[in-house]
């Protein structure tokens, strides 16, 4: 009978690892999401009967758009990954609006209500449930204010005396969590689960903590929604799918029911009734950093994560502002989650206004899924952060900064062996393994270093029991962990909320993704909170961690002030460009000519590349305002090169030397030409300007980088009188030259060169062509 349910075991008895049975397990998807191919129905692990419906959608783009609107009055989730990374991430995206559950907790609190019609049928399954999970101490049913079901409740403290092995299995709200996942288990079953948010306070069931900070009363710790409908897309096969679930359970059906919830209007706050702009006064987070160092010092700490928080007017909606960040920061945990009426906002007075929280995460929390070994948990330690360059080549210097920086690496290291060491209390022995070392990954603004370690989970452990052991993540707060977490309770303004948590899903076939709550928005009381921290060592320097932080928040918050897109990544062209310049540009059978001649087209001149030995008929047609000599290989004699200088002046046409350009220049005037005793080919070299700089240098910085390759040079006791140096090597070789009266100049490095800053060669260009006249 094709309408006859599976059955689904629950995920908390013990299971075969997949290579001890027949079937084949699923292969690694990089947390994208898995969609089921077709229809269904199965019976839960605790003996729901579910129906789901697969739906092909056609325009995925306004699909997804009109879930991001919906999700700033109606509860949901929209989840998104727009960042590649070979054997890490995929692209995907997921969302969804009005749930029928909603799982809330506080402390050691909790509600469960039924947000729809669809939610009640789920009521009574859950409360028997519950009833039966050892770790309650009360449960209830009463209705809201609206009438709406609600089970409210609370959990036992933990045991007395226990291993720490069995830390993650003592009683915490988390116990309710694995109660609901089982309640719902169905190991075929691959997108149905709990997505939500997790709030930092939460790791304080997990380690008990001396409470400092004051907190608002009712504050969520924990959101997570069941939700019945799903949108779904896979970005690299440009698939897009509804799928919806409809349950059945003690004789009542969802199917049929409408998908509907409350729907509450996002009302910004005006901006003169903003609370406060931030937590820390300017410098009084780089003072937290020198007390820090006093705790390294003595053995206290190896390292902690403080952090500031800053507020912002946020006059647009919370779809606004996702949409502004999938733009301009692609992530692989991107979000935007509506919480639903806050609890209670520090400062702001929520009053019942929908909470937001707006991210676009780079870092996995903890990821749990199966393959042929067994239950994998990885997770990657984001610790080592620089600022994006201007252009790939500065991208490229600063990645080699990074890379040679020792208080980077040593921060790395201490994250990633404090992340094996949780996994080692729930992974099989000899199965925590580093799979990545210091990976660089590169984001908008910022380029971090990141590990990669993988474990396999040992029998009689789960998802939640990766979970619990990684809250939170070392890179969000210290090491010791119980003791640098103590540390950021006595020492930060404000409590962190939802930062330092994690966003994701809890999956209801065993699987797990999530990602921490950095880069993240959080918008309530109708204005926007942006929090950063920096890992702190005892080579900190407290300044410089302080600008760390504001570098980090930039981005959020540049999200919630300019509406604008940013502009796009083209070319500096400076503003002094000629429009009317005609250039020869002579080849010398260079292969760097083509390059040359793009650099001089994007100064707005007209180009005509000639080989040398052209007929002087050729230039006498194309009457150029500026000659170029381009570089070569061999001797200025190969190619003739006086001939071409006497050529231009006898026509009084202005001329610009590049390489062998200059050199040809250097011995046209009577100078004499070196060979360099270790030659300079594709290697960048330090240029100073000279105090007599010329023309061609106007704008330059005196100092900056180049890119060279010659062999031969200008030898300083010949070098003619008439042409003044104008530029040089930081060991006395010369790199410019300009002549006394003629508008003759020329250089020795490559001004097109990747090595040379693009913006400086056409600088140098356009000064050429603008101000070398006869």
């Amino acid at each position: 009978d094709e309408h006859k349910p599976t059955s689904c075991r629950s995920l908390s008895m013990p299971t075969k690892r997949p290579h001890d049975t027949n079937a084949e397990p699923p292969s690694r998807n990089l947390g994208a999401p898995r969609v089921p191919t077709s229809p269904g129905r199965y019976v839960t692990g605790g003996g729901i009967t579910v129906d789901s419906s697969v739906t092909p959608l056609g325009d995925q783009r306004a699909e997804i758009d009109a879930l991001v609107s919906r999700l700033d009055s109606e509860r949901g989730c929209m989840f998104e990954s727009s960042y590649e990374f070979p054997g890490r991430y995929a692209r995907w995206t997921m969302g969804f609006v009005n749930p029928p559950l909603c799982f809330e907790a506080s402390g050691r609190t909790f509600a469960i209500e039924a947000l729809n019609a669809r939610g009640e049928v789920l009521v009574a399954p859950v409360h028997e449930a519950l009833s039966r999970c050892d770790a309650v101490e009360a449960i209830s049913l009463s209705q809201t204010e609206a009438g709406a079901a609600v089970l409210r409740g609370s959990v036992k403290p933990p045991a007395a005396g226990f291993a720490e092995e069995q830390r993650s299995r003592q009683h915490s709200i988390f116990s309710l969590v694995r109660a609901l996942r089982d309640l719902f288990s169905c190991e075929a079953e691959p997108m149905l689960g709990l997505y939500g948010a997790f709030g930092y306070d939460l790791t304080f069931q997990f380690e008990p903590i001396r409470p400092a900070q004051s907190r608002v009363a009712g504050a969520r710790d924990l959101l997570l929604y069941l939700p019945d409908e799903l949108l779904v897309v896979d970005i690299h096969t440009r698939g897009a799918w509804r799928l919806t679930y409809d349950f059945t359970v003690g004789g009542r059906s969802s199917a049929g029911l409408p998908r509907s919830g409350l729907a509450l209007p996002y009302v910004p706050l005006p901006e003169e009734q903003l609370p406060f702009r931030r937590d820390h006064a300017a410098g009084a987070f780089a003072s937290k950093v020198a007390r820090a160092k006093k705790e390294f010092e003595v053995g206290n700490l190896f390292e902690v994560v403080l952090s500031q928080n800053f507020a912002e007017p946020c006059p647009d909606p919370p779809s606004a502002i996702f949409r502004r960040l999938r733009s301009r920061n692609p992530s692989p945990y991107g979000f935007l989650i509506n919480l639903g009426p806050d609890r209670g906002v520090d400062g702001g007075g929520g009053g019942g206004q929908p909470e937001y929280l707006v991210g676009a995460s780079p870092e996995m929390f903890v990821r749990v899924e199966r393959d042929a070994r067994g239950w994998r948990c990885e997770t990657c330690p984001i610790s080592g952060t620089i600022r994006r360059g201007a252009d790939a080549m500065e991208d490229a210097k600063n990645i080699q900064t990074i890379l040679a920086d020792k208080k980077e690496e040593s921060e790395l290291t201490m994250c990633t062996d404090v992340d094996r060491n949780d996994k080692s209390r729930i992974c099989e022995a000899g199965s925590v393994t580093v799979i990545g070392r210091r990976q660089i990954e590169m984001y908008s603004r910022l380029i971090h270093t990141v590990d990669h370690v993988e474990g396999y989970l040992r029998d009689g452990f789960d998802a939640m029991d990766a979970f619990l052991a990684h809250t939170w993540a070392v890179t969000v707060t210290g090491a010791p962990k119980p003791w640098a977490i103590q540390f950021v309770e006595d020492h930060e303004e404000s409590p962190r909320h939802w930062y330092g948590g994690a966003v994701g899903c809890i999956g209801f076939d065993g699987c797990l993704n999530t990602g921490l709550t950095l880069r993240t928005v959080r918008i309530a009381g109708g204005f926007a909170q942006v929090r950063a921290g920096a890992t702190l060592l005892y080579d900190s320097e407290p300044a410089a961690e302080e600008k760390e932080t504001e570098l980090k928040a930039s981005a959020m918050r540049d999200a919630v002030l300019r509406p604008d897109p940013p502009p796009a990544s083209l070319a500096r062209i400076p503003a002094a460009a000629s429009s009317s310049a005609r250039v020869v540009l002579v080849d010398h059978q260079d292969s760097f000519v083509h390059t040359l001649a793009n650099y001089l087209r994007q100064t707005g001149a007209l180009v005509t590349t000639l080989r040398f030995g052209f007929e002087p008929a050729q230039l006498d047609a194309l009457q150029p305002t500026l000659a170029v000599l381009s570089p070569g290989p061999g001797k200025p004699a190969d190619f003739d090169l006086s001939r071409t200088i006497e050529l231009m002046l006898g026509r009084k046409v202005p001329l610009f030397g590049v390489c062998l350009g200059l050199q040809g220049m250097v011995e046209h005037f009577g100078g004499s030409l070196g060979v360099l005793s270790y030659p300079q080919h594709g290697k960048p070299g330090s240029v100073r300007l000279t105090a007599a700089p010329g023309d061609i240098f106007a704008g330059c910085p005196t100092e900056f980088q180049v890119g060279r390759y010659h062999s031969l040079y200008s030898q300083r006791e010949s070098h003619p009188a008439c042409l003044r140096i104008t530029a040089e090597t930081t060991d006395g070789v010369i790199m410019g030259i300009q002549h006394a009266e003629l508008p003759l100049a020329a250089v020795q490095f490559h001004p097109e060169s990747i090595l040379t800053r693009s913006d400086l060669g056409v600088q140098m260009l356009v000064n050429a062509a603008n101000k070398l006249r006869f």
